[in-house]
């Protein structure tokens, strides 16, 4: 007790003797470093310890329909397809719709088509005088679909388990409208894949913090369901047709509500994809999204400015104290307290999304994340313009 009493001393005389401007400073620090805690307690530890009821009810098992929407996805195809293919699942489709592919693509489906009566193959033939976003073709999908209760997937991308449609079906049973799920990368050597993984992981704290607040603004399409009708209830894509990107992401952020909008976090509802090997490519992809972003909802851009300005201002601050060292007590006491809150929340984020290997590299990314962010945000509407033909 007399120790804590004495470091007690030390902080309110370390804080009460600086000058009004560091006096300022200091509270500004304590101003961002309460907003990244709000964060951290409010969404990210919602997703990171969420844990997806199991329920013993076999009755949920609506049919679904599968949705894969393919351009030139020849291996992936070969590689992923079978394991949707056989998902441990009553009933189900698989609806690809092969868009202008060049490659193998069709040759593949029509094989696999040979081997298993749930697949069934939607074509888009090639139009020198008419180019089209991925849009078109999820429409055909969701048109061909024999059933209301729809599920999305990338062609380069697979579900980790068997048991992938059974945990999109269990929070169908709950009701919801828009299911968001996690949709992660494959792990592979180099700082890229790690840094990938975490910005990856860290969204989907995000996101998925969000949707179990009642606040969703978002979701991906690697591991998406609506319901058809619901989709057409609402008038489709609407307003964003023209828009080539936000097939996924702007669906949702214009329909989601508190109470339509369920999450499903866990190894079993998770899928995979396969990552960007060259820092060119994942940059592009990150344009073509952020170039969406700028449709969203007030709030939620709101929401989504504030967190990494907050988190650019405490690294920015915390510089400054550390070079100047004034009131060391209290800014070591702020700065050990967001640290020890950041990675008691993002180790266990790491284990609840199976993202192992980059729990160390976190705080050294937790500092460039909202820089590499803001440089390609800010780039978006200027490059994305000639990157946005989908893949």
């Amino acid at each position: 007790m007399p120790f804590l009493y004495n470091i007690a001393l030390v902080m309110y005389a370390s804080f009460f003797s600086s000058e009004p401007l560091h006096i300022a400073l200091l509270s500004l620090l304590g101003l961002m470093t309460a907003i990244q805690l709000f964060y951290y307690f409010r969404y990210y530890r919602r997703a990171a310890y969420f844990k997806t009821e199991k329920k013993e009810d076999s009755n949920t098992t609506p049919p679904l329909s599968v949705i894969i929407c393919a351009r030139n996805e020849a291996r992936n195809i070969r590689n992923f397809l079978p394991l949707v293919l056989e998902q441990n699942y009553p009933d189900f489709e698989v609806v690809v719709v092969n868009d202008c592919s060049e490659d193998e693509t069709a040759d593949i489906l029509d094989l696999l088509k040979k081997e298993n009566d749930k697949l069934r193959i939607s074509t888009i033939q090639p139009d020198l005088h008419f180019s089209h976003s991925k849009k078109l073709p999820m429409l055909i999908g969701i048109k061909a679909a024999r059933y209301d209760h729809l599920v999305f997937i990338d062609a380069d991308c697979k579900p980790i388990t068997e048991n992938w449609l059974r945990s999109v079906a269990e929070s169908y049973s709950e009701g919801y409208d828009i299911i968001a799920g996690y949709g992660g990368y494959l792990a592979e050597k180099g700082m890229l894949n790690k840094y990938i993984r975490f910005e990856t992981m860290f969204i989907a704290m995000q996101y998925l913090g969000m949707a179990i607040a009642g606040r969703t603004y978002m979701a991906v399409g690697r591991n998406l369901a609506y319901r058809r009708s619901f989709f057409f209830d609402k008038g489709g894509f609407g307003p964003y047709n023209h828009v080539q990107s936000g097939d996924d992401d702007l669906f949702v952020n214009r329909n989601a509500t508190s109470t339509n909008t369920g999450a499903i976090i866990g190894e079993e509802s998770a899928t995979i994809s396969v990552p960007s090997h060259t820092f060119d490519q994942w940059a592009r992809q990150k344009r073509r999204h952020y170039s969406t972003s700028k449709y969203y909802r007030f709030a939620d851009k709101t929401r989504l400015f504030l967190e990494p300005f907050s988190r650019v201002s405490y690294y920015g601050l915390l510089l400054f104290f550390l070079i100047t060292l004034i009131s060391w007590p209290v800014v070591a006491a702020i700065a050990l307290f967001r640290l020890i809150t950041r990675a008691v929340i993002i180790k266990k984020a790491t284990h609840t999304f199976n993202e192992q290997g980059i729990f160390f590299f976190s705080l050294f990314f937790d500092i460039l994340h909202p820089l590499f962010s803001s440089v390609l945000y800010l780039t978006s509407s200027i490059k994305a313009k000639g990157e946005q033909t989908w893949k």
